[in-house]
């Protein structure tokens, strides 16, 4: 039989591409919260439900509760639909984020301040790379987020780490180690959610406390997706095909980025000349 250099050279194509899956370690979470993460913390206020398709987070006086995955990340895109506490949840926060361990850690941060009634959520956003956080970027959303649930993404790879809300990157945070910044790309994280108390300072500076009788306070989470390299090591993962390692916005992207950051940022650590009086942080510049 003749041979069909098409055929061969596709299958080499699929082998390869094959091999380097396999070697990056690349995984997808298969949507089922059974499956995806372990409860940590909480005595029971965490519960999974609807056959591993929800989690409830709750917090009472006597605790909040939270959860993570059982894989760790290099890289990868990040997805979560939350639904969170509706009416007076001043002084709680729920969170959606991705950290390593240590006092170098790094940490990529999703964290939604709760209001008094009739106040909106504050979103708040912040990057830490080897122990330093410091970057803290503030929403308000443009829903409602305790109507309905909505996407919360974290798009993570070599060159920039990008917040997504509703598939709209709301933050994009460059790698700038060219000029000494310190960026996440040698640490693993897993993927963190939690229901906590920060009532000395989440509403209003901790100046609206939180309402325990309205307790327990609840947020909600489903349709968890995580596509990223499960391998620890960066040479590995570089090497993955995956669209997330080398996703960046687009001009239209960029446009919209610019759009919800003119109308909806509230606070941005790049422009806090108070905070920072011998100068801002040197990629606030570059940017």
């Amino acid at each position: 039989m003749g041979c069909n250099p098409r055929g061969s050279r596709l299958q080499v194509g699929v082998i390869t591409l094959f091999a380097v899956l396999l070697l990056a370690g690349v995984a997808r979470a298969a949507g089922n919260f059974y499956e995806d993460v372990d409860i940590t913390w909480g005595d029971g206020r965490g519960k999974i439900v609807d056959d591993g398709k929800l989690l409830t987070l709750s917090l009472d006086r006597s605790s909040g509760s939270g959860f993570q995955s059982k894989n760790q990340y290099l890289y990868g895109r990040f997805d979560m639909q939350m639904k969170l506490v509706p009416g007076d949840s001043a002084g709680t926060i729920a969170t959606f984020y991705l950290s390593s361990q240590g006092s170098q850690h790094d940490e990529i941060d999703f964290e939604f301040l709760g209001n008094a009634s009739g106040e909106p959520y504050t979103v708040h956003t912040n990057v830490y790379s080897q122990g330093k956080g410091g970057r803290e970027q503030q929403f308000r959303m443009w829903f409602d987020p305790t109507m309905d649930f909505h996407n919360y993404s974290v798009l993570w790879n070599p060159t920039r780490i990008l917040f997504y809300v509703d598939g709209t990157a709301i933050r994009e945070f460059k790698n700038r180690e060219a000029i000494g910044v310190a960026f996440p790309r040698a640490q693993a994280m897993r993927v963190y959610a939690s229901m906590w108390d920060a009532e000395e300072w989440a509403t209003q500076g901790g100046r609206v406390r939180t309402d325990w009788s309205r307790a327990p306070f609840t947020a909600s989470y489903r349709a968890f997706a995580a596509n990223g390299c499960t391998s620890q090591d960066a040479a590995a993962c570089g090497r993955s095909s995956s669209p997330w390692m080398y996703q960046e916005l687009d001009g239209a992207a960029q446009d919209r980025l610019r759009q919800v950051q003119r109308d909806y940022m509230i606070y941005n650590y790049c422009t806090d000349t108070y905070r920072f009086p011998q100068g801002l942080p040197p990629e606030c510049s570059a940017n």
